[in-house]
């Protein structure tokens, strides 16, 4: 199996997309049969190749070079790429009447053009590569967190309003944004959050990999991380399924419980020693006697120095 997959090229993941843009703008000859499968067929393959390709390209370093892993001009494009066909592809089944693929295929395809004409300029190294994905990995984080918190007060207004309407109080004072608009921030901040802890759970991993040279998938972090991400995913899938009549209540309590999930999240990595430097961690630190901090080299120097002569 691994053997047919190391076969993917990018000329794999480019002819989906190619065959994808021709299949939209057949929209203008008339109907088609099978036109919409077809499209859900080929995005379903050029993102599978798309996503092995890159995870191939990165496994191919050796942990031993001084190479980042997913660290040149050309993985960034090709990322690119794929978030752009990802986004496309989740447009697509919410509103396959559409035609945007004919603005975001091109884009696609060119951002893997781009790919290959700067596939001669340097890698980023090891160090550079931990040090870039760490600030995606803490600013996707951030958004993310932040757009739950957003969604979380939302769906407070959404319910307060919801109650005060059922009263006849909406004419009071108080005055809040009217039920469309909050249903339409909670859902947005269900979009956002669920893409943004996506990125920063696969910028982690990838963070972890350049720095350890494995992935721990067993650290605190990266599991509380996956849970926040597949709830996060869970609650959007819920949303889009649900009837517009139902919607709105449903997505305040799906927001409410994704703030739960986000405290149980923090909690986890407040209270672990995620992003911590392993190998500074493991190392002990010895007091001289002038009361600074040693490392083990330091302290085998003193512990020479005290020696008496004639001992061995």
């Amino acid at each position: 199996m691994m053997d047919i997959l190391r076969q993917i090229s990018v000329t794999c993941f480019s002819t989906s997309y190619l065959v994808v843009l021709v299949l939209e703008a057949l929209r203008f000859l008339g109907r088609v049969p099978g036109r919409g499968l077809a499209v859900i067929v080929m995005m379903c393959l050029g993102i599978f190749t798309h996503v092995t390709y890159l995870m191939l390209r990165a496994a191919a370093i050796s942990s031993e070079d001084n190479i980042g892993r997913l660290a040149t001009w050309t993985d960034w494009s090709l990322m690119v790429a794929l978030g752009l066909a990802i986004a496309f592809f989740a447009f697509y089944l919410r509103r396959p009447d559409t035609v945007i693929g004919l603005f975001f295929l091109p884009a696609i395809l060119a951002m893997i053009a781009l790919s290959q004409m700067v596939s001669h300029m340097p890698a980023f190294e090891r160090s550079e590569a931990v040090e870039v994905w760490r600030g995606v990995h803490g600013a996707s984080m951030m958004l993310g967190s932040a757009a739950v918190l957003v969604g979380f007060l939302a769906g407070i207004m959404y319910l307060v309003q919801s109650r005060r309407l059922k009263r006849k109080q909406a004419g009071s004072a108080l005055r809040l944004p009217t039920l469309e608009t909050l249903q339409n921030l909670n859902r947005n901040c269900l979009v956002i959050s669920t893409a943004a802890v996506g990125l920063g759970l696969v910028s982690g991993v990838v963070m972890n990999w350049n720095r350890l040279g494995v992935i721990p998938w067993t650290d605190g972090g990266i599991v509380l991380s996956g849970v926040l991400f597949l709830w996060l995913a869970s609650a959007t899938l819920i949303e889009y399924f649900y009837a517009p009549a139902s919607r709105g209540r449903k997505v305040a309590y799906l927001t409410l419980a994704s703030f739960g999930f986000l405290v149980l999240a923090m909690t986890g990595v407040l209270s672990t020693s995620h992003g911590a430097d392993r190998s500074e961690a493991s190392e002990p630190v010895v007091e001289t006697e002038l009361g600074k901090p040693a490392t083990n080299s330091d302290s085998n120097d003193a512990g020479e120095l005290m020696t008496p002569r004639g001992e061995s």
